[in-house]
């Protein structure tokens, strides 16, 4: 006699090549839970010690005598399985959308916000940028757009690329990567450009988002063919040949996706939340000796 797998759902059928995740039909997956057998999506899969396991299954598990937090379903990052898995991802447009709306009313937000080394903004004017102490500008900058396309095309990458990596990795997780990216996008971008160079948006922090996607991808063993297309087409618009981007921003993005993603995904359960902050905490220290040292390179 066959018997019913914990969660409640009679036994699933072998199904050759993808299937759909059974909460989120439509969405293609290779993995299967390990206790019930129903596929699961990387937004639903919670990492168990074999394997991975469905949300329903965790929660059927909590009745084991271990604190509740103990059988909270987790992510395999080590996140927390959230109700809304786009809520950072949607503060951080909002965030976006207010200071690009804020730019249209006064422009003038444009020279007190935006990234740069070390210049007048007017002739004769007062000396301005980082290197003078406005070390705020490293971060306002990467809220901040002028041209329409500009906010279109960034905003278009957060939603596409953030919203499924919050879920993976959880929203601390998650924040810390946007914003580390950031910094370290900037962060290049003043050591390398010229001083007096000016740049602004949120290219470092989108291309740090990629960086940590093709880490996960490939931690899923996904078909990576897709996303190396996104990421070579990329590298092509931040290198060509009529200039106008800070290619600086991008590659420090990218760089600092790919070494914070790799502390996240690949993190030992048992050290977890030492290796992944650490590995933010490691990033974040080199972005701040960059800055350092190109400051007293410049005073």
């Amino acid at each position: 006699m066959d018997q019913q797998p914990p969660g409640g759902q009679g036994p699933t059928p072998p199904v050759e090549g993808p299937v759909s995740c059974y909460r989120h039909p439509g969405r293609e997956t290779a993995i299967r839970c390990t206790r019930c057998d129903r596929p699961i999506c990387p937004d639903c899969m919670v990492s168990a010690s074999v394997g991975f396991q469905c949300p329903d299954c965790v929660r059927q598990g909590s009745g084991t005598g271990h604190h509740p937090a103990a059988s909270r379903p987790r992510t395999i990052a080590g996140g927390a399985v959230a109700a809304d898995p786009r809520l950072i991802t949607k503060i951080l447009l909002g965030i976006n959308a207010a200071v690009f709306l804020a730019v249209l009313a006064n422009d003038a937000l444009i020279n007190d916000l935006t990234l740069l080394g070390q210049a007048p903004y007017y002739p004769y004017g007062p000396v301005q940028g980082v290197a003078e102490g406005q070390w705020y500008r490293l971060f306002t900058s990467m809220f901040l757009h002028e041209a329409v396309w500009h906010f279109a095309f960034n905003m278009l990458g957060l939603w596409w690329l953030g919203g499924p990596l919050e879920a993976v990795l959880g929203r601390a997780r998650y924040l810390a990567l946007y914003l580390i990216s950031g910094l370290a996008g900037g962060a290049l971008t003043y050591w390398l450009a010229a001083p007096n160079q000016p740049s602004l948006g949120a290219s470092g922090a989108i291309f740090g988002l990629l960086g940590a996607t093709v880490v996960l991808m490939r931690r899923l063993n996904y078909d990576m063919r897709p996303v190396f297309m996104i990421l070579a087409l990329n590298l092509v618009i931040t290198f060509n040949p009529w200039g106008g981007i800070a290619w600086q921003a991008h590659v420090g993005g990218l760089v600092a996706g790919v070494l914070i993603g790799i502390g996240m995904v690949h993190a030992p359960r048992e050290r977890r939340n030492l290796v992944q902050f650490g590995t933010c905490a490691a990033v974040l220290v080199a972005v701040i000796l960059i800055v350092v040292a190109r400051t007293a390179a410049l005073t």
